[in-house]
């Protein structure tokens, strides 16, 4: 078996020439060989043809002429005699039946008078039998005429070896060819399969653990669309096992924190060393529920990768539900002297929507604008190109513009100052996206350094979404 590309590709070139070469040769040795005969022939009949005019010119008749042709046939041993080619049977009937193939003399009349190729003296030849003829004239008046009636001529030396130089010209062509394809795909291959080595070093690579791997794109065919499609892979799966491990440590560290000060605790209320307060058992149960929290958030998403995020839809008023967001904040709002507002469009119909899910979204992003912004933030429902749109906005800092495409990936956290202790898993907005998509809708979030940030959902207002 082949294994080797470069080898399929030459040898791919090499038969495709050696194929077209062969049915040239096929196709020009027949029509040389058709032409070549006919040529022969032509010159036997013309050769006989005139032997016979200048016979007429001498005798006043053809009588006899086939006694002329019999001495001259015998006499002249070079093959010099006029009409002297000999046919073969040669594209003959096969089986010997019908006049033997060769030249045939006739009179005015159309009767034989020159004997051979089947026939007698006097003699008619049957109209289906002559495949050529060729006038005998003489001052102008038609004599007589030289019929072929089948069969090839007979080739002598110098036309075999003509034959013999052309097949072998032909078999050097093909050879040469055969070559010439071989090494022009040699040299073709070099380039043709310089990216498909780039990407089997890249993708061995990969294998071996580096996986951000960049193959240069040479071209713009199929090959450059390869490579373009290779670069941005490895590139996806560098930062997914980047974030895959960045998320390991913080799932870690979010673990281990709360566990610490339970076994911290609960050590010392074994040893004795402290007493069991309400204060005390307190900061036990809150970070228990820390935990619970960061459990049920990984549950989540694990259900919506599998596509078994289970939602209880009810038709639900968008102007409903964000008043109750904002309702429920408002408090915590006040604490931090913001002010929380809420408009909705007055049209604006129920969706089917899982209450608690939405409610879970709004509480995210809320708890999120709350953590940045300056004086107010707002929430607005409305209509948009037949779909539900709810926004979030806040006066905030902002998302630098680098860090805004990352904002929607697990345990991302645009502001790097911002501890993973401070009671948030990190997860909030990849949950959020995660439900949203849940309802066939989609979020996105625009920001602007120094001008805050808007999250804005559409969702599908169709009584079916």
């Amino acid at each position: 078996m082949i294994r080797s590309l470069t080898l399929k590709w030459v040898l791919t070139l090499a038969l495709t020439s050696l194929v077209g070469v062969v049915l040239i040769a096929v196709v020009f040795n027949a029509i040389t060989a058709r032409e070549f005969d006919q040529l022969l022939i032509d010159q036997a009949q013309t050769a006989m043809a005139d032997a016979a005019a200048r016979y007429y010119t001498d005798n006043g008749s053809l009588d006899g002429f086939h006694v002329m042709m019999r001495q001259m046939n015998g006499n002249a041993g070079d093959g010099s005699a006029p009409g002297r080619r000999g046919f073969s049977g040669r594209g003959g009937p096969p089986d010997g039946s019908g006049p033997s193939p060769g030249l045939v003399l006739v009179d005015g009349d159309g009767s034989v008078v020159s004997q051979g190729a089947g026939y007698d003296l006097d003699d008619q030849v049957p109209a289906e039998d002559i495949k050529a003829r060729v006038a005998v004239m003489v001052d102008g008046a038609q004599v007589g005429e030289v019929y072929f009636v089948g069969g090839l001529p007979e080739l002598d030396t110098r036309e075999k070896l003509y034959i013999s130089t052309i097949n072998r010209a032909i078999l050097f062509g093909a050879a040469a060819a055969v070559g010439v394809s071989a090494l022009v795909g040699i040299l073709l291959s070099r380039g043709f399969l310089r990216p498909l080595r780039a990407l089997t070093r890249a993708v061995q690579g990969m294998h071996a653990g580096q996986l951000e791997q960049r193959v240069e794109v040479r071209s713009r065919d199929e090959l450059g669309a390869l490579a373009a499609a290779f670069n941005e892979m490895s590139a996806q799966v560098a930062r997914a096992n980047q974030l895959r491990r960045q998320m390991t440590a913080d799932i870690a560290h979010d673990l281990r924190s709360p566990l610490t000060v339970i076994a911290g605790y609960l050590e010392g209320l074994r040893d004795g060393t402290l007493k069991p307060t309400p204060a005390r058992f307190d900061t036990m149960y809150a970070e228990a529920a820390q935990l619970g929290h960061l459990i049920e958030d990984l549950r989540t998403l694990s259900l919506a990768d599998a596509g078994e995020l289970r939602l209880v839809r009810q038709s639900i008023s968008p102007q409903e539900l964000i008043h109750a967001a904002a309702q429920a904040f408002q408090p915590a709002a006040k604490a931090r002297g913001i002010t929380l507002s809420a408009e909705a469009a007055p049209d604006l119909g129920a969706v089917p929507l899982d209450r608690e899910r939405m409610n879970q979204v709004l509480a995210n992003l809320i708890g999120n604008a709350l953590r940045y912004a300056r004086s107010h933030i707002t929430l607005r429902a409305g209509a948009e190109r037949g779909a539900i749109r709810l926004s979030i906005e806040d006066d905030g800092r902002g998302i630098p513009p680098e860090k805004l495409p990352f904002i929607f990936e697990r345990l991302y956290r645009a502001d790097e100052s911002r501890a993973s202790g401070d009671g948030e898993s990190g997860l909030g907005l990849a949950i959020a996206r995660a439900i949203i998509e849940a309802h066939g809708g989609t979020i996105q979030a625009s920001s602007a350094a120094g001008m805050g940030t808007q999250f804005t959902i559409l969702l599908p207002a169709g009584a079916n979404a």
